[in-house]
């Protein structure tokens, strides 16, 4: 190669920030996705549980058999009781998918839904 190893050094250079930043789009792009699926999880249990109400009579024996029944089915990463109530949860708090940042991966949205008050939620969001 008769390039100068400055030029080159330019290519190695851009074509890895090229790579970094379409690595972080992409990631980006993955965690809204997922947010925004577990969010229509969330809205699918907690209709489930409504039935048209508009409180739910929730009990725990619809998270445990969903879990299991999941479980079964999808594999065990997802679907433990706790991340099906975490899940659930995500749309109580965030009633409106909108009000979501696309920025928020599923473990920031786990530590604003720890947040009991809505307005301080939204200020830690």
């Amino acid at each position: 190669m008769e390039n100068k190893p400055s030029r080159y050094t330019d290519l190695i250079g851009q074509i890895g920030e090229l790579l970094s930043k379409g690595r972080l789009k992409a990631s980006r792009s993955v965690n809204s996705i997922l947010v925004q699926t577990y969010w229509q999880i969330g809205r699918y249990i907690v209709e489930f549980e409504q039935r048209g109400n508009a409180k739910s009579t929730y009990g725990s024996e619809l998270l445990d058999r969903l879990s299991k029944d999941l479980r079964q089915s999808h594999g065990a990463g997802l679907f433990s009781r706790s991340n099906l109530f975490q899940i659930r949860l995500l749309y109580l708090r965030f009633p409106k998918i909108q009000t979501l940042s696309g920025f928020l991966t599923w473990s920031h949205c786990i530590e604003l839904m720890k947040e009991e008050n809505e307005l301080a939620r939204w200020q830690l969001g």
